[in-house]
């Protein structure tokens, strides 16, 4: 009678145990995998209806504010949502160091309600101060719509981090597509609640605020519970403090990430802003004025997918220069571009959106980067915060530029703003990967 030989079974039995292993890895890849690819979903989602409502606000709150203190009030409620902008990145980042990405974007939405409702009842009743306090609360909404591409790009390394932050941002093209042509329908709600028309567009992004808050009560588990990380294991909430923001501001990958954001940020405000005065200061009518928009926002958002594409391809540092490249591209054909508008401005500003988008995909990714996951935030709400106090400080100085030095002076300073930042990180040395504080 033959035996089994004890050596066989055991043999096969280790290799059943090596398949089995190997099949429970996989399951759990798969697993995590479609976590990833449902986050990036409702990350999408909740940073389309966050758009939507924060731009109809944006363009109701322009006109709300002209007929109740007059034209020279008009661009106070965008300057208000901008220092909200800015403040809340600041405050929401520190928020997500704290407690997680989840609460962070929670709060941030659920600001935009309150500070929708707010403004809703400062149009009704006539109060203006009640509708700046609104817009300064809807810029926070926007600090967590800005902060969600962040959110996105952790939850992939390097060779699709890019990608997906592009994929985020290209979620507020429904809302620059949708929230300029809510404000007139939304006047018909506005009746029908016995209210003033313009109060319409800010009941709706009250509602469409909530609806972008519930998307972010579906980030289950929290986002940073999924980041896919070099040094994870090696994270911890304690060495983020213990690293003052001087010290991470000086980090090479870091700072290359705030000169690019702040460069395109700026340089795009500056032309952008004025765009629409210097048309009609030159006889353009409002549908110039808007197919000309039109085409700048489809430069800024549309193409977002791409912008990712090409920083994973090609590494984030050429894509930002690239950007640069189009920023003066599009600043010259601006100041060349006959002042009533035609076919040059409108390819103008759309490369102005279009460099915007791949210097602020690229230079997103890069802070992103080679954080340690503890750091990451603080990095991100440090560089955002002074990237959008910049964007008010280039809104606010753009108008004494125009009237003093004209339109074609705008884009010769755009062209020097772009070019300074181009040759500062085209000439340093590739950054060495940040290691764990």
């Amino acid at each position: 009678m033959t035996h089994p030989d004890p050596g066989s079974r055991t043999a096969e039995a280790l290799r059943t145990d090596a398949d089995s292993i190997r099949t429970d890895a996989d399951s759990i890849r798969t697993d995590a995998d479609a976590l990833r690819t449902r986050t990036v979903r409702i990350l999408f989602a909740g940073v389309g209806v966050n758009a939507t409502a924060y731009i109809a606000m944006l363009t109701a709150g322009t006109l709300a504010a002209a007929d109740m203190g007059g034209a020279e009030w008009s661009g106070v409620p965008s300057t208000a949502s901008v220092v909200g902008t800015a403040i809340g990145v600041g405050t929401l980042s520190a928020l997500s160091t704290r407690r997680g990405r989840r609460p962070a974007l929670m709060s941030g939405f659920l600001l935009g309600v309150a500070g929708a409702a707010a403004a809703a009842v400062g149009v009704a009743l006539g109060v203006l101060g009640l509708l700046l306090i609104g817009m300064l609360a809807a810029g926070c909404a926007n600090a967590a719509g800005q902060l969600a591409r962040y959110v996105g790009g952790d939850l992939y390394l390097p060779p699709r981090r890019a990608r997906t932050i592009g994929i985020v941002v290209w979620g507020a093209t429904v809302g620059a597509v949708l929230g300029p042509n809510l404000v007139a329908p939304a006047a018909g709600v506005a009746r029908s609640l016995g209210l003033v028309p313009l109060a319409g567009a800010f009941v709706v992004a009250t509602a469409l605020f909530a609806v972008a808050w519930l998307t972010s009560l579906l980030l289950r588990p929290d986002p940073s519970r999924l980041v896919e990380h070099a040094d994870h294991g090696r994270d911890s909430g304690s060495s983020a403090g213990s690293v003052r923001i001087r010290e991470l501001l000086s980090r090479r990958a870091v700072s290359t990430a705030l000169v690019a954001l702040t460069t395109a940020q700026v340089v795009m405000v500056m032309i952008m802003t004025m765009t629409p005065i210097h048309i009609r200061q030159h006889g353009g009518g409002l549908e110039v004025v808007g197919f000309v928009f039109s085409a700048h926002i489809l430069g800024m958002f549309a193409l977002s997918p791409l912008s990712g594409r090409l920083a994973d391809r090609f590494g984030s540092v050429p894509v930002v220069l690239a950007g640069f490249a189009v920023l003066i591209v599009a600043a010259v054909l601006s100041a060349t571009a006959p002042a009533h508008g035609g076919p040059l401005l409108v390819i103008a500003l759309f490369l102005l959106g279009f460099g915007w988008n791949l210097a602020f995909v690229a230079g997103s990714a890069l802070l992103a980067g080679d954080l340690p996951l503890a750091l990451r935030a603080r990095a991100q709400g440090s560089v955002d915060v002074i990237v959008w106090s910049a964007s008010a400080i280039s809104s606010l100085a753009s108008g004494p530029l125009l009237s003093v030095a004209g339109y074609s002076a705008l884009g010769a300073v755009a062209v020097v703003l772009a070019l300074l930042p181009a040759v500062f990180i085209a000439t340093r040395r590739e950054a060495p990967a940040v290691a764990g504080a």
